[in-house]
């Protein structure tokens, strides 16, 4: 089959079956239809996930312009994504300015006319602006420009030095650091954490996952670059996958999901001592860490020494009312100082140049890290980012198949061989389109 002719079937199939389960659920959004009014809207939607950093920009931007922002945000990117396929699938419900995260960018990419097309909307041409493949990888195949680069997710560990202090590990972020130049050397410092505190060292097996699927530089994942689905025999989620059971079998991780519930509670109360943290994180871990830990949290290098996970574009659904502003909005939110002040305010690592430059971000100091140089950790390891190409389905065959065979693992509900066969079962089904 033809990869033209998958893109048309798997966009028909979401069209079908979303549009029969959004009619049991209502989106909430004002939008219905297309086309841009020409004229200045009261208000417009903003719909993220995470933490983008985008409060105070918001409220800037009414100032300026006169319009009221509405900031709607999601925590998780698995909620996120259901409500904007089934706002694309009925046509209405979208928010003027929508977030788009790179494992669900592809996924939309095959039908792409739902999108506005930036380009003509934004004053001139911004690729010289960002990082060039940020840039690019923002375009459809039909040259569209879909979305205007936010972030990226270059990868530091998060660590609470009260804990390590607890467990006699040294706690400055130059000698934890070189406590782990490998993951091998990683998983001994998590047996001396066990041992010391009986404690999980990390969180969940799967914390390593992205950062070691990326380390690959430069080698497909889940999908070849023709769009043929290779889970089971890529050497990059082989190595995910081997790097992940290696910590589960070395018993130092606390055997919670991330994201859920468990999870986010942990991080306040101790449950597990470090976590890989992509630059975006850092707003979350301070969110669910509360005010009470301040200070107590660092940031030491990755294992291996680098890595991506994660980063986003904003989008203006075709749907939308307001293109024009819409697109402005999103220009705005994406400039030099917007992107200088969503890292200041949440983490997200700018993907603008000038932003990158800027000594308002390669000053910066995060005081809730213990004032950890996050400016400079992050940006020095930007140009290191080798992209990787990610699938139409990359999101959900990792949250929906190698995940949760990872975790069946880890918990005792398979073994090995059961956990690699539920994985390439799910990842075939999950990833088909």
């Amino acid at each position: 089959m033809s990869v033209s002719t998958r893109r048309r079937r798997f966009a028909a199939v979401v069209l079908a079956s979303v549009a029969v389960f959004s009619a049991t659920t209502a989106c909430g959004d004002d939008n219905e239809g297309g086309g841009d009014t020409g004229a200045k809207p009261d208000k417009l939607v903003v719909s993220t996930f995470g933490e983008a950093g985008y409060e105070d920009l918001v409220k800037q931007y009414e100032q300026q312009s006169g319009i009221k922002i509405e900031l709607r945000k999601v925590a998780q990117l698995n909620e996120f994504r259901p409500g904007l396929v089934r706002s694309l699938a009925t046509g209405k419900g979208a928010a003027d300015v929508v977030m788009l995260e790179e494992g669900i960018l592809n996924e939309f990419k095959l039908n792409p006319t739902n999108w506005v097309d930036l380009a003509p909307l934004v004053g001139g041409d911004l690729s010289k602006d960002y990082l060039s493949w940020k840039y690019e990888l923002g375009k459809a195949p039909d040259g569209r420009l879909m979305g205007l680069p936010t972030d990226v997710g270059s990868l530091g560990i998060c660590y609470r030095t009260d804990l390590f202090k607890a467990a006699g590990l040294p706690v400055e972020r130059e000698a934890v650091s070189a406590l782990w130049p490998t993951w091998e050397k990683f998983i001994e410092t998590g047996k001396t954490y066990k041992t010391k505190t009986g404690k999980g060292f990390v969180d969940s097996a799967t914390m390593a996952v992205n950062a070691v699927m990326f380390q690959q530089k430069g080698a497909d994942l889940f999908y070849d670059k023709e769009n043929n689905m290779i889970a089971d025999k890529s050497p990059a989620v082989k190595a995910a996958w081997d790097q992940a059971v290696a910590l589960s079998d070395a018993g130092i991780t606390a055997k919670i999901t991330t994201w859920s519930p468990e999870w986010n509670a942990g991080f306040k109360q101790g449950t597990f001592a470090a976590t890989a943290c992509p630059s975006w994180m850092l707003g979350i871990v301070e969110t669910n860490s509360g005010p009470e830990n301040a200070g107590k949290w660092d940031l030491a290098a990755v294992p291996g020494g680098a890595g991506n996970w994660g980063g986003s574009w904003l989008g203006v659904p075709e749907q939308s009312k307001y293109h024009a502003e819409a697109a402005k909005l999103a220009a705005f939110l994406t400039n030099t100082a917007g992107q200088v002040a969503a890292f200041k305010k949440s983490g997200p690592l700018p993907t603008n140049l000038k932003a990158l430059e800027d000594p308002a971000f390669t000053s910066f100091t995060n005081k809730y890290f213990s004032d950890a140089p996050t400016g400079k950790i992050f940006g020095e390891s930007v140009q290191a980012i080798v992209p990787t190409y990610l699938g139409p389905k990359h999101q959900a065959v990792k949250e929906n198949a190698l995940e949760p065979a990872l975790r069946a693992y880890e918990t005792g509900q398979a073994s090995l061989q059961e956990a690699w066969e539920q994985f390439t079962k799910d990842a075939a089904t999950q990833g088909s389109f």
